[in-house]
Protein backbone atom coordinates (compact mmCIF):
# COMPACT_ATOMS: atom_id res chain seq x y z
CA UNK A 1 0.00 0.00 0.00
CA UNK A 2 2.92 2.27 -0.35
CA UNK A 3 2.95 5.60 -2.83
CA UNK A 4 3.73 3.78 -5.96
CA UNK A 5 4.89 7.32 -7.63
CA UNK A 6 6.74 9.09 -4.88
CA UNK A 7 8.19 6.78 -2.23
CA UNK A 8 9.10 9.72 -0.57
CA UNK A 9 5.45 10.85 0.02
CA UNK A 10 5.24 8.38 3.33
CA UNK A 11 8.05 9.79 5.18
CA UNK A 12 7.66 13.76 4.02
CA UNK A 13 4.27 12.94 5.53
CA UNK A 14 5.18 11.23 9.00
CA UNK A 15 8.01 13.52 9.40
CA UNK A 16 4.83 16.53 9.15
CA UNK A 17 2.80 14.52 11.76
CA UNK A 18 5.50 14.61 14.61
CA UNK A 19 6.57 18.55 13.58
CA UNK A 20 2.75 18.81 14.11
CA UNK A 21 2.02 17.33 17.46
CA UNK A 22 5.08 18.86 18.59
CA UNK A 23 3.75 22.07 17.98
CA UNK A 24 0.46 20.54 19.14
CA UNK A 25 2.30 20.63 22.30
CA UNK A 26 4.19 23.88 22.55
CA UNK A 27 1.56 25.92 21.25
CA UNK A 28 -1.33 27.34 23.24
CA UNK A 29 -2.78 29.97 25.43
CA UNK A 30 0.41 29.73 26.90
CA UNK A 31 3.85 28.86 24.61
CA UNK A 32 6.31 26.52 25.94
CA UNK A 33 9.84 26.55 24.62
CA UNK A 34 10.88 23.44 23.37
CA UNK A 35 13.49 22.87 26.34
CA UNK A 36 10.16 22.85 28.74
CA UNK A 37 8.56 20.79 26.46
CA UNK A 38 11.64 17.80 25.94
CA UNK A 39 12.08 18.05 29.82
CA UNK A 40 9.08 17.23 30.66
CA UNK A 41 8.60 13.97 28.48
CA UNK A 42 11.53 13.44 29.60
CA UNK A 43 10.09 13.08 33.05
CA UNK A 44 11.35 16.20 34.35
CA UNK A 45 10.34 19.92 33.94
CA UNK A 46 8.59 22.32 36.13
CA UNK A 47 5.27 21.19 37.98
CA UNK A 48 3.42 23.79 35.89
CA UNK A 49 4.52 22.76 32.56
CA UNK A 50 3.90 19.24 33.61
CA UNK A 51 0.07 19.79 33.97
CA UNK A 52 -0.16 22.05 30.87
CA UNK A 53 1.53 18.77 29.11
CA UNK A 54 0.57 15.51 30.51
CA UNK A 55 -3.27 16.55 31.43
CA UNK A 56 -4.13 19.29 28.62
CA UNK A 57 -1.86 19.07 25.33
CA UNK A 58 -0.72 15.60 25.38
CA UNK A 59 -4.52 14.21 25.26
CA UNK A 60 -5.51 16.72 22.52
CA UNK A 61 -2.76 16.26 20.42
CA UNK A 62 -2.81 12.53 21.11
CA UNK A 63 -6.89 12.34 20.05
CA UNK A 64 -6.14 14.97 16.64
CA UNK A 65 -3.63 12.79 15.07
CA UNK A 66 -6.12 9.53 16.28
CA UNK A 67 -9.14 10.91 14.77
CA UNK A 68 -7.99 12.51 12.08
CA UNK A 69 -6.01 9.71 10.65
CA UNK A 70 -9.23 7.68 11.06
CA UNK A 71 -11.44 10.25 8.75
CA UNK A 72 -8.47 10.30 6.31
CA UNK A 73 -8.18 6.53 5.89
CA UNK A 74 -11.90 5.93 6.12
CA UNK A 75 -12.40 8.92 3.24
CA UNK A 76 -10.27 7.28 0.98
CA UNK A 77 -11.59 3.58 1.54
CA UNK A 78 -14.75 4.71 0.77
CA UNK A 79 -13.97 6.88 -2.29
CA UNK A 80 -12.23 3.72 -3.60
CA UNK A 81 -15.35 1.31 -2.77
CA UNK A 82 -18.31 3.36 -4.02
CA UNK A 83 -15.98 5.12 -6.83
CA UNK A 84 -16.81 8.61 -5.93
CA UNK A 85 -14.73 11.16 -5.56
CA UNK A 86 -17.35 13.13 -2.83
CA UNK A 87 -17.39 9.72 -0.74
CA UNK A 88 -16.67 10.35 3.11
CA UNK A 89 -17.95 8.83 6.31
CA UNK A 90 -20.81 10.57 6.01
CA UNK A 91 -22.04 9.00 3.24
CA UNK A 92 -23.04 5.87 4.85
CA UNK A 93 -24.58 7.66 7.87
CA UNK A 94 -21.64 6.69 10.50
CA UNK A 95 -20.62 10.48 11.23
CA UNK A 96 -24.45 11.40 12.01
CA UNK A 97 -25.80 8.05 13.09
CA UNK A 98 -22.40 8.56 15.97
CA UNK A 99 -23.55 12.07 16.49
CA UNK A 100 -27.08 10.72 17.16
CA UNK A 101 -25.95 8.86 20.18
CA UNK A 102 -23.59 11.73 21.91
CA UNK A 103 -27.19 14.03 21.41
CA UNK A 104 -29.32 11.58 22.97
CA UNK A 105 -26.39 10.68 25.92
CA UNK A 106 -26.92 14.65 26.79
CA UNK A 107 -30.43 15.29 26.11
CA UNK A 108 -31.56 12.78 28.55
CA UNK A 109 -28.73 13.66 30.62
CA UNK A 110 -27.10 10.08 30.40
CA UNK A 111 -23.72 11.76 30.22
CA UNK A 112 -23.57 13.39 33.16
CA UNK A 113 -23.07 9.88 35.03
CA UNK A 114 -19.67 9.16 33.61
CA UNK A 115 -17.45 10.72 31.00
CA UNK A 116 -17.54 6.97 29.19
CA UNK A 117 -21.27 7.17 28.77
CA UNK A 118 -21.17 9.43 25.49
CA UNK A 119 -18.39 7.64 23.83
CA UNK A 120 -20.11 4.28 24.36
CA UNK A 121 -23.74 5.41 23.00
CA UNK A 122 -21.95 7.14 20.25
CA UNK A 123 -20.44 4.03 19.36
CA UNK A 124 -23.28 2.33 19.98
CA UNK A 125 -25.68 4.19 17.47
CA UNK A 126 -22.44 4.16 15.21
CA UNK A 127 -22.80 -0.23 15.03
CA UNK A 128 -26.59 0.12 14.90
CA UNK A 129 -26.53 2.05 11.48
CA UNK A 130 -24.70 -0.43 10.53
CA UNK A 131 -26.57 -3.01 11.11
CA UNK A 132 -30.12 -1.12 9.54
CA UNK A 133 -27.42 -0.49 6.76
CA UNK A 134 -27.15 -4.37 5.95
CA UNK A 135 -30.39 -4.35 5.92
CA UNK A 136 -31.55 -1.58 3.58
CA UNK A 137 -28.55 -2.76 1.34
CA UNK A 138 -29.46 -6.78 1.78
CA UNK A 139 -26.72 -8.77 -0.64
CA UNK A 140 -26.43 -5.94 -3.35
CA UNK A 141 -23.09 -5.37 -4.09
CA UNK A 142 -23.62 -2.13 -5.86
CA UNK A 143 -22.38 1.25 -4.50
CA UNK A 144 -25.47 2.86 -5.78
CA UNK A 145 -27.53 0.83 -2.91
CA UNK A 146 -25.01 1.49 -0.03
CA UNK A 147 -25.19 4.94 -1.20
CA UNK A 148 -28.67 5.29 -1.05
CA UNK A 149 -29.20 3.48 2.28
CA UNK A 150 -26.60 5.84 3.73
CA UNK A 151 -28.09 8.64 2.86
CA UNK A 152 -31.40 7.81 4.26
CA UNK A 153 -29.52 6.77 7.84
CA UNK A 154 -27.65 9.85 7.43
CA UNK A 155 -31.33 11.69 6.80
CA UNK A 156 -33.01 10.21 9.42
CA UNK A 157 -30.08 10.36 12.03
CA UNK A 158 -29.81 14.38 11.51
CA UNK A 159 -34.08 14.50 11.87
CA UNK A 160 -33.53 12.57 15.03
CA UNK A 161 -30.69 15.49 16.15
CA UNK A 162 -32.85 18.27 14.94
CA UNK A 163 -35.69 16.86 17.25
CA UNK A 164 -33.80 16.77 20.12
CA UNK A 165 -32.60 20.55 19.72
CA UNK A 166 -36.38 21.63 18.80
CA UNK A 167 -37.77 19.52 22.35
CA UNK A 168 -34.73 20.31 24.29
CA UNK A 169 -36.74 22.64 27.35
CA UNK A 170 -33.60 22.61 29.11
CA UNK A 171 -31.43 25.64 26.94
CA UNK A 172 -28.39 24.63 28.42
CA UNK A 173 -28.65 21.65 27.03
CA UNK A 174 -29.24 22.67 23.55
CA UNK A 175 -26.23 24.82 24.43
CA UNK A 176 -24.02 21.93 25.19
CA UNK A 177 -25.77 19.57 21.87
CA UNK A 178 -24.78 22.47 19.30
CA UNK A 179 -21.32 23.29 20.55
CA UNK A 180 -20.53 19.15 20.62
CA UNK A 181 -21.84 18.62 17.14
CA UNK A 182 -19.68 21.69 15.66
CA UNK A 183 -16.63 19.50 16.53
CA UNK A 184 -14.06 20.05 19.33
CA UNK A 185 -10.96 18.48 20.72
CA UNK A 186 -10.51 20.19 23.87
CA UNK A 187 -10.36 19.65 27.11
CA UNK A 188 -9.72 16.13 26.51
CA UNK A 189 -8.28 14.13 28.59
CA UNK A 190 -6.76 10.74 29.07
CA UNK A 191 -10.31 8.87 29.34
CA UNK A 192 -10.53 9.85 26.14
CA UNK A 193 -7.88 8.95 24.13
CA UNK A 194 -8.40 5.09 26.38
CA UNK A 195 -11.57 5.34 25.02
CA UNK A 196 -10.87 6.34 21.38
CA UNK A 197 -7.91 4.24 20.21
CA UNK A 198 -9.23 0.78 20.82
CA UNK A 199 -11.97 1.95 18.44
CA UNK A 200 -10.00 3.90 15.98
CA UNK A 201 -7.27 1.40 15.82
CA UNK A 202 -9.33 -1.97 15.10
CA UNK A 203 -11.40 0.26 12.32
CA UNK A 204 -8.05 0.81 10.53
CA UNK A 205 -6.73 -2.82 11.03
CA UNK A 206 -10.54 -3.54 9.26
CA UNK A 207 -9.78 -1.01 6.63
CA UNK A 208 -6.17 -1.82 5.73
CA UNK A 209 -6.71 -5.11 5.08
CA UNK A 210 -8.49 -4.86 1.11
CA UNK A 211 -6.51 -2.60 -0.57
CA UNK A 212 -6.08 -4.91 -3.55
CA UNK A 213 -9.78 -5.37 -3.39
CA UNK A 214 -10.53 -1.61 -3.90
CA UNK A 215 -7.71 -2.19 -6.96
CA UNK A 216 -9.71 -5.28 -8.36
CA UNK A 217 -13.61 -2.93 -7.82
CA UNK A 218 -11.89 -0.16 -9.98
CA UNK A 219 -12.03 -2.82 -12.94
CA UNK A 220 -15.72 -3.16 -11.91
CA UNK A 221 -17.87 -5.04 -9.29
CA UNK A 222 -17.92 -8.26 -12.38
CA UNK A 223 -13.75 -7.39 -12.45
CA UNK A 224 -13.26 -7.74 -9.23
CA UNK A 225 -15.29 -11.17 -9.13
CA UNK A 226 -13.57 -12.81 -11.76
CA UNK A 227 -9.95 -11.92 -10.19
CA UNK A 228 -11.48 -13.87 -7.05
CA UNK A 229 -12.45 -11.42 -4.64
CA UNK A 230 -15.06 -12.25 -2.09
CA UNK A 231 -17.29 -8.64 -2.17
CA UNK A 232 -19.74 -9.41 0.34
CA UNK A 233 -16.84 -10.15 2.67
CA UNK A 234 -15.24 -7.13 1.68
CA UNK A 235 -18.23 -4.92 2.03
CA UNK A 236 -18.11 -6.34 5.42
CA UNK A 237 -15.00 -5.43 6.71
CA UNK A 238 -15.04 -1.88 5.11
CA UNK A 239 -18.66 -0.84 6.57
CA UNK A 240 -17.52 -2.34 10.12
CA UNK A 241 -14.39 -1.02 9.93
CA UNK A 242 -16.08 2.83 9.05
CA UNK A 243 -18.49 2.19 11.93
CA UNK A 244 -16.00 1.20 14.54
CA UNK A 245 -13.61 3.43 13.75
CA UNK A 246 -15.22 6.75 13.20
CA UNK A 247 -17.68 5.90 16.21
CA UNK A 248 -14.67 6.16 17.91
CA UNK A 249 -13.26 8.94 16.17
CA UNK A 250 -16.85 10.69 16.44
CA UNK A 251 -17.38 9.99 20.30
CA UNK A 252 -14.66 11.96 22.07
CA UNK A 253 -14.06 15.00 19.05
CA UNK A 254 -17.67 15.77 17.92
CA UNK A 255 -18.87 16.19 14.43
CA UNK A 256 -15.81 17.07 12.30
CA UNK A 257 -16.97 17.03 8.71
CA UNK A 258 -14.44 17.43 4.99
CA UNK A 259 -11.36 15.58 6.08
CA UNK A 260 -11.99 12.58 4.92
CA UNK A 261 -13.09 14.45 1.44
CA UNK A 262 -10.15 16.77 1.14
CA UNK A 263 -7.04 14.99 2.40
CA UNK A 264 -7.39 11.69 -0.31
CA UNK A 265 -7.84 14.84 -2.82
CA UNK A 266 -5.21 16.41 -1.77
CA UNK A 267 -2.99 13.26 -1.49
CA UNK A 268 -3.67 11.96 -4.46
CA UNK A 269 -1.96 13.47 -7.20
CA UNK A 270 1.28 12.94 -5.49
CA UNK A 271 0.51 8.98 -5.85
CA UNK A 272 0.14 6.17 -8.92
CA UNK A 273 -3.88 6.90 -8.28
CA UNK A 274 -4.43 3.33 -7.53
CA UNK A 275 -7.29 3.32 -4.38
CA UNK A 276 -4.40 1.38 -2.31
CA UNK A 277 -1.86 3.47 -2.75
CA UNK A 278 -3.50 6.66 -1.06
CA UNK A 279 -4.76 4.77 2.01
CA UNK A 280 -1.59 4.85 4.35
CA UNK A 281 -1.22 8.42 2.70
CA UNK A 282 -4.64 9.59 3.95
CA UNK A 283 -3.84 8.37 6.71
CA UNK A 284 -1.46 9.68 7.84
CA UNK A 285 -2.51 13.20 5.66
CA UNK A 286 -5.75 12.93 8.09
CA UNK A 287 -3.59 13.11 11.18
CA UNK A 288 -1.63 15.96 9.68
CA UNK A 289 -4.23 17.89 8.34
CA UNK A 290 -6.41 18.15 11.40
CA UNK A 291 -3.70 18.44 14.35
CA UNK A 292 -2.84 21.47 12.29
CA UNK A 293 -6.41 22.86 12.06
CA UNK A 294 -6.61 22.42 16.07
CA UNK A 295 -3.33 24.34 16.10
CA UNK A 296 -4.89 27.11 13.92
CA UNK A 297 -8.11 27.33 16.83
CA UNK A 298 -5.95 27.76 19.56
CA UNK A 299 -4.26 30.60 18.25
CA UNK A 300 -6.56 32.73 15.87
CA UNK A 301 -7.64 35.97 18.79
CA UNK A 302 -11.25 35.42 19.63
CA UNK A 303 -13.80 35.80 22.44
CA UNK A 304 -14.05 31.80 22.96
CA UNK A 305 -12.28 29.19 20.95
CA UNK A 306 -13.37 28.54 17.10
CA UNK A 307 -15.05 25.24 16.92
CA UNK A 308 -12.74 22.26 14.54
CA UNK A 309 -15.12 21.48 12.68
CA UNK A 310 -16.02 25.36 11.42
CA UNK A 311 -12.53 25.16 10.38
CA UNK A 312 -12.32 22.15 8.63
CA UNK A 313 -15.52 22.77 6.96
CA UNK A 314 -14.04 25.84 5.25
CA UNK A 315 -11.09 23.71 4.54
CA UNK A 316 -13.55 21.41 2.63
CA UNK A 317 -15.26 24.35 0.37
CA UNK A 318 -12.26 25.08 -1.72
CA UNK A 319 -12.22 21.10 -2.73
CA UNK A 320 -15.81 21.20 -4.04
CA UNK A 321 -15.34 24.28 -5.85
CA UNK A 322 -12.43 22.36 -7.84
CA UNK A 323 -14.52 19.42 -8.13
CA UNK A 324 -17.41 21.58 -9.68
CA UNK A 325 -14.73 23.28 -12.25
CA UNK A 326 -13.48 20.09 -13.59
CA UNK A 327 -16.80 19.05 -14.12
CA UNK A 328 -17.72 21.63 -16.12
CA UNK A 329 -14.70 21.50 -18.25
CA UNK A 330 -15.97 18.26 -18.93
CA UNK A 331 -19.13 19.16 -20.01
Amino acid sequence: MASRRNPALIPVLAGIVILAAAASLALGAVPLAPARVLAVLAGQGDSVARIIILELRLPRAVIGCAVGAMLGLSGAVLQGYLRNPLAEPAVLGASNAAALGAVAAIYFGLAQWHVIVLPVMAIAMGLAALALLFVLAGRSDSPLTLILAGIAISTLAGAGISLALNLSANPFAAMEIMTWLLGSIENRSAEHVWIALPCIAAGMALLLCDGHALDALSLGEDGARSLGFDLVRTRRRLLLGVAIGVGGAVAVSGAIGFIGLIVPHLLRPFTDRSPSAILVPSLLGGAALLTLADILVRLVPSASELRLGVVTAFLGVPVFLVHLLRERRLW
